[in-house]
C-alpha cells in the first residue's frame, strides 16, 4: 500500500536493499533516504504494553528476549545508517494501513526535502 502510494506521488525508488544496514524497505539513492515498515509486534510497538501482555502467554522470555533484539538491532542500524549519511524513516505497520496517502506523504516530504535543485 505505501509503495503505490509513494509511487503515486512520482517518487522512485529501489526495494529491499541488501547492501544497506537493516535492508532497508525503500531506498531513495539521490535524496539518500531510506524507509522501514516496521511490523508493530516484532518492532515492539508500545513495548511496555506488549511486554505486559508477553508476559502472560507462551513461552514469554523467549518473545520478550527476541522482540528486545530487534528493537536493539533497529537502533544499532539506524546509528549506522545516519553515520554514513543516510536519513531514516520508519514508519509503523498499522499506521500504514491505517493511512497510506498520510505515509506516504511522510516519506515525500522526507524525500523531496533533501533533493538539492541545480
Amino acid at each position: 500500500m505505501l509503495r503505490r502510494q509513494v509511487w503515486a506521488l512520482g517518487l522512485r525508488y529501489r526495494k529491499n536493499v541488501a547492501k544497506l544496514p537493516g535492508t532497508p524497505d525503500l531506498v531513495f539513492t539521490a535524496a539518500r533516504v531510506v524507509v522501514f515498515c516496521d511490523g508493530d509486534f516484532w518492532h515492539g510497538r508500545d513495548w511496555r504494553r506488549l511486554r505486559r501482555k508477553l508476559r502472560r502467554g507462551r513461552n514469554a522470555a523467549y518473545w520478550s528476549a527476541k522482540i528486545a533484539r530487534n528493537m536493539q538491532r533497529d537502533r544499532a542500524q539506524q546509528k549506522l545508517l545516519e553515520r554514513q549519511g543516510w536519513r531514516v524513516v520508519r514508519l509503523w505497520e498499522t499506521d500504514i494501513k491505517r493511512d497510506p496517502e498520510r505515509a506516504a506523504m511522510q516519506v515525500f516530504r522526507k524525500v523531496v526535502g533533501t533533493l538539492r535543485v541545480p
